[in-house]
């Protein structure tokens, strides 16, 4: 559907951009080595040194014939011009799914995912598995417009959702996503129940009670201590971006290596780097997203997300479950998860948590990770509630 509201928009780069970005490359000054060979001072220069030799090789005018080759969008919600792709299924009576991605990703998770969503027949499903497909950016993500008011958190988001499914003639759809996306996507649900057909998960907000441990078998107990090691030493970025991201959005903005090393210690850190997991985010993924970070210039707008979010999200296990989502929902868990969850968490919160699956492979970016793993939990979960 287009009407007055909604304009397609096309995207293409200046070629002085690519020069501009090209000389940046050439320029760049690395620091020494690390003096720990652990990782624990963060990305090393070496392999900093081959993201952004790799960077130098790669064809930002491939990655826009792919992106608009998916009808792509343009709509202002809420005073701010959101970018969005909408691919409708050839099949009647699709499923309307929203999905939403998070930091350091960006819609480019969901690529290609769309394909075997929309048009399942032709990718080993069944009809009555279509989906419309819907991907929004996040405010002051991608193509979507950078906020210049503060405000902009998961639930003016989710809000904001809900107007562009309106706009889009879906009154009743199915909500997806996972870091960032799965705070939208849950408020979302809990806003507007009774629109929303269900709820799929690939980070489950939920955490432990102070009586929890008291009662943990040996499987929750390691669960519990992977997420306590995680929230000891691994969100730097949340503390970083949710206090100071302005000043670190400099760098972001003025140095391609900058930019580089912060959204690839992410992307290597929370993916299943395992040989026999697929490898994690592959380098092509990596620098086609961290690309468009750079060409949109939102590595400061997307950091800002973690100052909102710091003053907006509820704290807690208990005020999290006194905002209950009662939608029916499924959860996917891939053991690379950097912050895991345990059911009977979820479950105090997603009081009809209808299904949970624990996978052998993945990490935090699924939809790049494993793509055919979440097409199938997303067909299997939306399947029962269409």
């Amino acid at each position: 559907m287009i009407t007055s509201d909604i304009e397609p928009f096309p995207v293409n780069v200046p070629e002085r951009q690519l020069e501009d970005l090209r000389e940046r490359l050439d320029r760049v000054r690395l620091p020494e080595a690390e003096t720990v060979p652990d990782g624990t001072q963060g990305i090393g220069v070496e392999r900093l040194g081959g993201l952004l030799d790799a960077w130098r090789r790669h064809d930002w005018r491939q990655v826009e014939q792919r992106w608009n080759a998916i009808p792509h969008y343009r709509t202002d919600l809420d005073g701010l011009n959101i970018a969005f792709w909408h691919v409708r299924s050839p099949e009647p009576g699709a499923l309307p799914l929203v999905m939403t991605h998070g930091w350091p990703g960006s819609v480019l998770e969901f690529e290609n995912l769309i394909a075997p969503l929309t048009d399942p027949v032709a990718h080993g499903g069944s009809a009555e598995d279509a989906f419309d497909v819907v991907i929004p950016a996040l405010p002051g993500f991608g193509f979507s417009e950078r906020p210049r008011e503060t405000g902009w958190h998961a639930g003016r988001t989710a809000r904001a959702w809900a107007n562009l499914m309106s706009r889009l003639g879906y009154e009743r759809f199915g909500v997806h996503g996972g870091d960032l996306g799965a705070f939208v996507s849950t408020e979302l649900a809990r806003l507007a129940p009774e629109r929303v057909a269900a709820l799929h998960l690939t980070m489950p907000l939920a955490g432990p009670l102070p009586e929890d441990p008291a009662t943990a078998d040996e499987a929750e107990q390691a669960l519990v201590a992977k997420r306590d090691r995680f929230l000891m030493t691994g969100p730097t970025h949340a503390l970083v971006q949710g206090f100071l991201p302005q000043t670190l959005g400099y760098s972001l903005l003025d140095s391609p290596a900058g930019l580089a090393a912060w959204l690839g210690e992410g992307l290597a850190a929370w993916s299943d780097s395992r040989p026999e997991a697929g490898g994690g985010v592959s380098l092509a993924q990596q620098l086609d997203n961290i690309a468009l970070y750079w060409f949109t210039g939102t590595g400061a707008s997307s950091a800002r997300w973690y100052w909102e979010h710091i003053r907006w999200i509820p704290r807690g296990a208990e005020a999290q479950n006194a905002q209950p989502v009662t939608v029916p929902t499924f959860c996917t868990l891939f053991p690379a998860e950097p912050l895991p969850v345990v059911r009977r968490w979820a479950e105090r919160r997603y009081t009809n948590l209808a299904g949970w699956n624990e996978m052998e492979y993945g990490g935090h970016f699924a939809g790049w990770e494993q793509p055919d793993v979440l097409v199938g939990e997303l067909r299997e979960a939306f399947r029962k509630a269409r």
